[in-house]
């Protein structure tokens, strides 16, 4: 969680429980409705099933109402937060994707350098005939292809690595932005739902004040007016007033952030398809490169091919003795 989101786990949201009371997280009212980490949702035995708000789409703003526990503690992660860190690891799987095609390109240059020192070297340069012109375009067509290689590095560099290293730099302000404005929304729901709490708990403690005055006057255990039982009765009255008051802004700051929940969570999602999207489209284009590079390695060869195909042994041996003929006058025998 950020450091600005307070944990919603702990009890000092709650209403203090006494020993043996249900968990200070989960909160009963009346079995219409219960209470996790000060987030009210209808009890399901209580009201029907809710219908979701994007059926069928499996959409964030469906999922991620309830705060998760986290493995690695007590504490518990708010499904936003589960989709914060959705979207910090997708931009964090961009950046190594943008490396390895970076490592790729190393690849490449240094191939193409091997190449190309390769087409320079004078091993059997002094093969001759058809054959030997076959030689020479091989090793020619070495020094092709480590350019072919060349440019399809500087083209996974401009149309592949760079994008996917510029996508979004903002990114993470971005996301810290959504990070505290939601936090900012729970942090008063927190607040909220404790002033209902400590509502509920003077209520109580004036309906006992008046139920306790009411019987002492009348068993005559008290020399109690009816002044007194009228005063007592306002303030139980006024302490019912505050607690509808608390629990009207408590349901405002839960409706608030219900909204920003789904408006944001929708965008979140909308962020996310646009990634997949463009990295999809990169790599595409990284295949599409590829096949450009094997056809241009092809056209490189082709001459090899046709100058092979025309390897003829009997010509090169005739271009070979006419170059080294040392006579052509056979010897005979030698006469008496």
């Amino acid at each position: 969680m950020s450091d600005v989101e307070c944990s919603f786990d702990d009890a000092s949201c709650l209403s203090p429980q006494s020993p043996g009371s249900p968990s200070p997280t989960r909160k009963q009212n009346k079995e219409t409705t219960f209470t996790i980490n000060c987030v009210t949702f209808p009890h399901p035995d209580a009201m029907p099933e809710q219908q979701l708000l994007k059926p069928s789409e499996w959409s964030y703003c469906d999922y991620f109402w309830t705060d998760k526990k986290d493995p690695q503690g007590n504490s518990t992660v708010s499904g936003f937060e589960i989709l914060l860190q959705k979207q910090l690891k997708g931009k964090q799987m961009q950046k190594e994707m943008a490396e390895f095609i970076r490592e790729r390109i190393k690849i490449e240059e240094e191939y193409a350098k091997n190449l190309s020192k390769l087409s320079q070297n004078s091993l059997a340069a002094q093969e001759e005939g058809t054959l030997g012109e076959s030689w020479s375009q091989l090793k020619k067509s070495l020094a092709d292809e480590a350019e072919v290689h060349l440019k399809f590095s500087s083209k996974l560099q401009a149309e592949v690595e760079k994008p996917l290293l510029n996508f979004r730099e903002n990114f993470k302000k971005d996301m810290k932005k959504y990070d505290h404005h939601i936090a900012d929304l729970r942090k008063q729901l927190v607040s909220r739902y404790a002033s209902v709490e400590k509502a509920r708990k003077a209520l109580s403690e004036r309906q006992k004040d008046l139920e306790m005055k009411t019987q002492q006057l009348e068993i005559k255990l008290s020399n109690k007016t009816e002044e007194e039982i009228k005063k007592a009765r306002r303030k139980s009255t006024q302490a019912g007033d505050d607690l509808m008051r608390c629990v009207d802004l408590y349901n405002q700051a839960q409706s608030k952030w219900f909204e920003e929940m789904v408006t944001t969570s929708l965008e979140l999602e909308r962020l996310e398809v646009e990634r997949v999207e463009m990295i999809r489209q990169h790599l595409c284009q990284y295949t599409q490169l590829r096949h450009e590079t094997d056809m241009f390695n092809q056209s490189t060869v082709e001459p090899v091919d046709q100058l092979l195909q025309k390897v003829d042994p009997a010509k090169d041996r005739e271009l070979w003795v006419k170059e080294h003929k040392t006579g052509n006058i056979r010897p005979v025998d030698m006469e008496i």
